[in-house]
């Protein structure tokens, strides 16, 4: 292991040592993951941090950030430690104890937290989401005290970069334009080496982050998924998702949905994510005017941005409704969809899932699709332009199995999760959970339940950070 971070030097991070935990419980290992890494297997003392591994720096990150719109110019890694890097991949343990910047908090976490970020993170990963990932989940005989006293959790989780928007919003902030252009090149030589012989590395650079961003977002749309806090400080530059807090995959489709307890005002609902990664990148851009030397280049490449997610969101929709070619009213076609599916309270995930398992010729599986809709007449009448545009196709109808899933992370599956652990340290349903997320295309036989819709009364409303 090494930490090519820390030989950047004391500006960027402060050295943090985990406190380590009485008695660690491997909840989970990630092996597959391990094996693809050549990571030690299931070494509870090194996943715990009461030891560090051969090579490894521990250090906590300095950032900064707009948090739901303020700026707070200093935030910094207040429960994660990284401890450094393996096949190009950094290594994080996250509740592992307090660090230089923790504030008033205690660097600890709850269990529910990492099994949430376990599961969710895991999910996103099968479905193609770029995404920090889980190594392993610990929990211990510590106990951490939130509203009341919970038992404690670790995760150890693996990304590609751990860098934010709100990194470079740091030094920047400090007026430190040197630090900045440090650490812009750090991101070249380390995740975009195809930059190193361009005149135009940083405008490169800054089109580059903007088009992954864009990407990224669009595939959360697919699927429903609401981040939650797309603060400057949870936002990868690389483009991966990163701090899984109040997330959460959508169940009734509603364009506005909110779940996260602190987004009181729908900053961040499902139809804002675009326009804050804009917002975002906007802010990333004013980071690097001083090595692009002109902002009008910025604010081209940032003109850009609509278009680059349109195009992803629209090719992606095309995608999960079965079609190939591009034809002028798609974009109708979908969002009658949504209207639908707004008005008549259907479940985002199933709508898409059995659209997929429709044929060509109606058959019996409609009445499966419209049994989701409260009056399915506007449904059947979106049916029926659906399949004339299907014969539009040029080639035989797409396969769509691999594009909708039938299974995602629901938030009532997740609450129970958590309840069983954090009452009963019963990890039994955690595990059948994250089975079932392992192959999220195909019904698994015997676990129809990890389908279906939340009854009313297990409708979760809201979500919260975990912090």
């Amino acid at each position: 292991m090494k930490n090519t971070y820390a030989l950047l030097g004391p500006d960027f991070s402060k050295s943090a040592q985990p406190q380590g935990c009485i008695n660690p419980k491997l909840i989970q290992f990630n092996q597959s993951l391990a094996v693809e890494l050549d990571l030690p297997l299931e070494n509870i003392e090194f996943l715990s941090g009461n030891q560090i591994p051969q090579g490894a720096q521990p250090l906590a990150m300095a950032y900064a950030g707009h948090q739901f719109g303020g700026f707070n110019p200093q935030l910094g890694d207040g429960r994660a430690i990284l401890l450094g890097e393996v096949k190009s991949h950094s290594i994080q343990l996250k509740g592992a104890g307090k660090t230089f910047f923790s504030r008033n908090g205690d660097g600890y976490s709850a269990l529910g937290p990492v099994l949430r970020e376990y599961l969710v993170s895991e999910a996103m990963a099968k479905l193609g989401v770029p995404t920090t990932r889980a190594l392993a989940a610990i929990t211990s005989d510590n106990k951490v005290m939130r509203e009341q006293l919970l038992p404690s959790g670790i995760l150890t989780r693996i990304a590609r970069s751990y860098i934010r928007v709100g990194t470079f919003q740091y030094f920047a902030a400090k007026g430190e334009q040197h630090n900045i252009k440090k650490l812009a090149d750090y991101m070249i030589q380390q995740h975009f080496p195809e930059l190193l012989k361009s005149k135009d590395c940083y405008l490169g650079f800054l089109k580059m982050v903007i088009d992954r961003q864009a990407a990224l977002i669009a595939k959360w749309m697919h699927l429903g998924f609401i981040h939650g806090v797309m603060n400057t400080d949870n936002m990868s530059v690389i483009g991966e998702t990163l701090d899984y807090g109040p997330c959460a995959f959508m169940d009734g489709f509603k364009a506005d949905q909110v779940y996260s307890y602190i987004d009181q005002y729908g900053r961040y609902a499902y139809n804002q994510q675009a326009n804050i990664g804009l917002w975002n990148l906007s802010r990333f851009a004013e980071t690097l005017l001083p090595l692009l030397g002109d902002q009008k280049r910025a604010e081209a490449a940032l003109n850009d941005y609509p278009r680059q997610y349109q195009n992803y969101w629209l090719t992606g929709m095309r995608h999960k409704l079965g079609l190939q070619c591009e034809l002028n009213n798609d974009q109708t076609l979908i969002t009658e969809l949504f209207d639908i599916m707004a008005s008549q309270q259907a479940d985002f995930t199933l709508t898409f899932y059995y659209l997929s398992q429709l044929n060509q010729i109606p058959d019996q599986q409609d009445n499966q699709w419209l049994a989701l809709f409260l009056d399915n007449k506007e449904a059947t009448d979106w049916l029926i332009k659906w399949r004339k545009r299907l014969t539009q196709e040029t080639h035989n109808k797409q396969p769509i199995n691999n594009i909708n899933p039938a299974y995602i992370p629901r938030n009532h599956q997740i609450a129970k999760v958590i309840k069983a652990a954090e009452q009963n340290q019963d990890f039994k349903p955690f595990k059948q959970l994250l089975k079932v997320l392992q192959n999220p295309y195909q019904i698994q036989e015997g676990w129809e339940s990890y389908l279906s819709a939340p009854n009313p009364d297990e409708i979760v409303k809201q979500t919260f950070c975990g912090t």
